[in-house]
């Protein structure tokens, strides 16, 4: 994949944030992404496979894609703030993308906890009266926190085995929203062996 990817810093309520941005080499980005991963306390870090399946897959959909280490990961400084403090810091890395690129359409993704920051990103962007982000969420948080109703073009992929969160759960958060869920066959919570499956899915369903 042509591809490069830089690190930064950015300065967040709690101090400074890890981040990377990485660019499709071979053309001007079509679109910002921001890729939020899994549960901090449970070892969930940017570089965690599903988050980088998500921005390998954007940036291959020519998007400009940031990552964020949220707080106490990695280089991140504070302390884990209950998703309250990492929506905020996600607004700071999204203003900061939409400074570099502006006027581009913006694709929310995360994966499990990571869903969870970036649905209360994305109803806070409404309040706000921004434009409409996209979303994609893997392994969705449904019934270990209060995930909201989401857009109707929400892509939804879970796995058949997740017992992290499972399925059922989904099922319950997604039906009364009339949202269609797709499941991966055989997947446990982490996607071994069937990460392919996620850039398959949202390449085609985008």
């Amino acid at each position: 994949m042509n591809t490069q990817i830089k690190p930064f810093f950015l300065t967040g309520d709690a101090g400074q944030l890890q981040c990377a941005l990485s660019l499709p080499l071979s053309q001007t980005p079509v679109g910002i992404a921001l890729v939020a991963h899994p549960h901090p306390l449970f070892g969930g870090t940017m570089d965690n496979k599903v988050a980088q399946t998500l921005a390998r897959t954007f940036v291959e959909m020519g998007y400009a894609t940031a990552r964020m280490n949220f707080r106490g990961v990695g280089k991140s400084e504070g302390v884990h703030d209950n998703g309250i403090g990492e929506t905020d810091d996600m607004q700071i890395l999204l203003t900061h993308m939409r400074n570099l690129y502006p006027n581009l359409p913006v694709a929310l993704a995360g994966f499990s906890f990571g869903t969870f920051v970036q649905g209360r990103l994305q109803r806070s962007l409404v309040t706000q009266q921004h434009p409409m982000p996209r979303l994609v969420f893997v392994g969705s948080a449904a019934g270990k926190w209060e995930m909201g109703e989401v857009p109707s073009d929400t892509i939804l992929i879970h796995g058949e085995l997740d017992d992290t969160i499972p399925l059922t759960d989904v099922f319950n958060w997604a039906r009364p929203q009339d949202l269609a869920v797709t499941v991966i066959p055989g997947a446990d919570h982490f996607f071994h062996r069937k990460l392919h499956h996620i850039k398959n899915l949202v390449t085609a369903l985008w």
